[in-house]
């Protein structure tokens, strides 16, 4: 695993002060290659490309989280709204926020997520990378 000490300034902001980067406009909203979704700051993996969906809000989108004991969710009334934001356990950083309105025969919940949040790693490199267990999020080739 890879932890980053080299943070652009969006990682900064997105991780350190709970902004959002703008919708359509970030690394991974329309990524449709496999791998897994790592914390930026920690190197934990976080989520996988087999739960991730098309929401139409342009932020990378999850059906749930491959590592539930890293996941936060802590209520978030900022901007007057009601929300419930998504953090990751070991680095503290915002991730994001969990709606209610993902796919019913997923469980029904969105993670949306901040590209800057995250780094990918495509399945090809799990192994190189130190990930080889997360391999096991893919089906098996035949």
């Amino acid at each position: 695993m890879k932890k980053s000490n080299n943070l652009t300034s969006l990682q900064i902001q997105v991780t350190q002060h709970g902004a959002t980067e703008q919708a359509f406009n970030n690394k991974y909203w329309n990524n449709k290659k496999e791998g897994i979704y790592v914390d930026v700051t920690s190197g934990i993996p976080l989520f996988s490309s087999q739960d991730k969906f098309d929401s139409g809000s342009g932020w990378p989108s999850f059906t749930k989280s491959i590592n539930s004991k890293e996941v936060m969710e802590k209520k978030d009334h900022s901007f007057g709204m009601q929300r419930v934001e998504v953090k990751s356990k070991t680095s503290n950083g915002h991730l994001g926020h969990l709606f209610n309105d993902g796919p019913a025969d997923k469980g029904g919940m969105r993670y949306c997520i901040n590209s800057a949040s995250l780094r990918f790693i495509p399945k090809d490199d799990l192994k190189k990378e130190g990930y080889e267990k997360e391999l096991n999020q893919f089906p098996k080739e035949k």
